[in-house]
């Protein structure tokens, strides 16, 4: 088969072989993640036994299901550890979403790990619900556009972070109540003791102004450290407000865990999907050999919404 190396490059590798619990899906359709830039780069490597080959989320067409009684051409999205640059990925049967009726294939690749990892933090972690207040940050990404939506569909009122007045607008239009432009506000400044959640991805630059942001009970959940790791945390300034910092990642999860936050997943966010109250929001499709062109396009940082790779 086909499928994408390091260097961002069609070669020719053996089709996966199944593991007990595996079903092989002939891929459609594969998400383009920050993920997948730092792999690229070598800053990011699959967990132990897990494939080499780039893609955490990918959707397509069962053609084998190994043990675990699948059906042969169910159509599916996957929540992947690597493997879906390429023609053909095997995938543990717990990380398999059904194919929203809505949706496409090539749209269903552009939700299933956002929507894990939204759904995962937002609301089995922060457990946001109707009446509380959300700061995004990076509101106009993959992320961002997914985590915007969940909040409104939730009831929650939602602030975001972005670079640009153009990123704002698209936040807007995607339902954000507040808008920051972190070029020129200081958003601790404009939002002080406000949210009750905060979904971060800057990481270290960030944590004291966050935790300036935060409401009493407030919850800080940390996804990415595009910023840098490090920052400065007041103990003394959380303790009064009774305020909770979690960091987390979801590919280096156990694929227990993984199942868990995938069937979670498929229960509070899949109807909110069909009905339409979130959407995909892809920005751009570039075909499988096209992988380079993909990831300069997402590093520019001028993409909005999710960027997929057609196969």
């Amino acid at each position: 088969m086909k499928a994408i190396n390091d260097e961002l490059k069609l070669h020719d590798v053996a089709t996966p072989a199944l593991r007990d619990g595996e079903v092989l899906v002939k891929v459609a359709a594969a998400g383009v993640n920050g993920g997948d830039l730092a792999q690229a780069a070598g800053k990011y490597p699959p967990p132990k036994g897990e494939s080499e080959i780039m893609g955490l989320e990918c959707a397509g067409v069962i053609v084998d299901p190994g043990t675990t009684g699948r059906a042969e051409g169910e159509e599916v999205g996957c929540l992947l550890a690597g493997g879906g640059y390429a023609e053909y990925v095997a995938v543990p049967e717990g990380q398999l979403t059904p194919k929203p009726a809505n949706l496409t294939l090539e749209e269903t690749a552009a939700v299933v790990e956002a929507a894990c990892t939204v759904w995962s933090n937002l609301g089995m972690v922060a457990g946001i619900e109707e009446g509380d207040r959300v700061l995004i940050h990076g509101g106009s990404g993959g992320i961002g556009s997914f985590a915007i939506q969940l909040g409104k569909a939730l009831g929650c009122k939602v602030a975001v972070t972005a670079g640009s007045a153009e990123k704002l607008e698209y936040c807007r239009g995607l339902g954000a109540d507040v808008l920051i432009n972190y070029n020129d506000q200081d958003f601790a400044e404009e939002l002080p003791e406000w949210a009750d959640a905060i979904l971060d991805v800057v990481g270290g630059p960030y944590l004291e102004q966050n935790i300036k942001t935060l409401r009493h009970d407030g919850h800080l959940v940390v996804i990415s450290v595009l910023g840098g790791p490090k920052g400065t945390l007041s103990l003394g300034r959380m303790m009064p407000r009774r305020l909770s910092v979690t960091a987390t990642t979801l590919r280096a999860r156990p694929r227990p865990m993984k199942a868990a936050i995938v069937a979670s997943t498929v229960e509070h966010v899949w109807p909110l999907i069909e009905s339409g109250q979130i959407t995909p929001n892809i920005s751009e499709r570039f075909p499988l050999a096209d992988a380079k062109k993909a990831h300069e396009r997402l590093a520019s940082g001028a993409n909005t919404g999710k960027i997929i790779l057609t196969v």
